[in-house]
């Protein structure tokens, strides 16, 4: 039985030091009411989807929102890691932050404990840039310094200039990309990571003429004519030696633990390039800890995700002066202002 170990007191500091210098990154590329994400701020599209949960699923995988087979509908926002300055043809990683909505029992975080969304949190690649929570922060911080600053941290970290480094790269599409968890989540009583594949292995070419949001438009025409499908997959942790929660540059093996489909993820045809869906995917908040019980994050890089993604989105949304919410159904709202909440 897994036992969660609370955040040591350097690794508190580290948090504090993380949500102080992200803020203050937040500001500098950003003015209110357009303050951005700390990560993952440009968006490649908000899109609708249908969350399907396998109807013949092995009793050991009949777990939290995998307990029963259902289709719930979801939001995928589908983002570049890096600055919103960046154009859609430089070298990056990118993130897929999925929110299902509907679904029943009482969630982790206690402010939203009646929330009736499940939210999973992925990127491009299976393993982080640092050790731990410590490491990051210290990256981090040499960003606030500047380049030479970030330059001298990576040459004495080579491990993390290395992942941080394999993790960028230039795509035809976002549909084409497999996205990893990298960090581990309670699975009942198992620890698992999560991952989602494209069920076709087609890889689109990339285009000669490239527009700075050429994959927003690439996204669109895509969906204009055909539907995608994604398998969720989960995987579990065999020997925590091989296959640790606390240091994310360790890849855990496939070979030594496969992947098992849970759930299909659909995204049908539809238009999804509008300014109002764009807002809308700017003003939700992810984090996995939106989340049933069963489905807990663990390990020191999802305990300092739980105060930093909190404490940064309560900034941005006040700094922007729209209020914080769930979504309850699947309709794009005008934003709520602070004023009216």
């Amino acid at each position: 039985m897994y036992t969660e170990t609370p955040l040591t007191a350097s690794e508190q500091k580290a948090v504090d030091s993380l949500i102080d210098n992200l803020g203050k990154k937040m500001l500098a590329e950003g003015a209110a009411p357009n303050i951005k994400r700390d990560a993952h701020p440009k968006q490649i599209g908000l899109v609708r989807a249908e969350f399907i949960v396998e109807s013949n699923l092995a009793d050991h995988l009949k777990v939290g929102v995998f307990k029963d087979p259902a289709t719930y509908p979801a939001w995928i926002r589908f983002s570049h890691e890096s600055s919103t300055n960046k154009r859609d043809d430089d070298k990056d990683a990118r993130g897929v932050a999925i929110k299902l909505v509907g679904v029943p029992g009482k969630k982790i975080l206690e402010d939203e404990a009646d929330a009736v969304t499940q939210d999973f949190v992925m990127v491009t690649t299976d393993i982080f840039v640092t050790k731990g929570v410590e490491e990051f922060a210290q990256l981090v911080a040499s960003v606030m310094k500047g380049k030479y600053w970030v330059l001298a941290y990576l040459l004495t970290h080579p491990r993390s200039f290395k992942n941080l480094s394999s993790s960028r790269k230039v795509i035809g599409s976002i549909l084409d990309e497999r996205f990893w968890s990298v960090a581990p989540y309670r699975y009942g009583d198992a620890i698992v990571k999560y991952s989602i594949q494209p069920q076709s292995d087609a890889k689109t070419p990339l285009q000669p003429d490239r527009g700075p949001r050429f994959l927003t438009d690439v996204l669109q025409q895509q969906l204009d004519k055909s539907e995608y499908y994604y398998d969720f997959m989960v995987q579990f942790q065999r020997d925590p030696k091989t296959m640790p929660t606390d240091d994310l540059r360790v890849r855990w093996s496939p070979d030594e633990a496969p992947f098992h489909k849970v759930a299909t993820l659909k995204i049908p045809r539809q238009s999804f390039n509008t300014r109002e869906q764009e807002d809308y995917g700017d003003q939700l908040s992810f984090t996995p800890w939106h989340s049933l019980p069963e489905h807990t994050p663990v390990g020191n890089i999802n305990l300092a995700r739980k105060q930093v993604y909190a404490a940064l989105s309560r900034f941005r949304h006040e700094k922007n002066g729209i209020a914080r919410f769930e979504p309850t159904d699947m309709s794009v709202p005008a934003a709520p202002s602070l004023q009216s909440s």
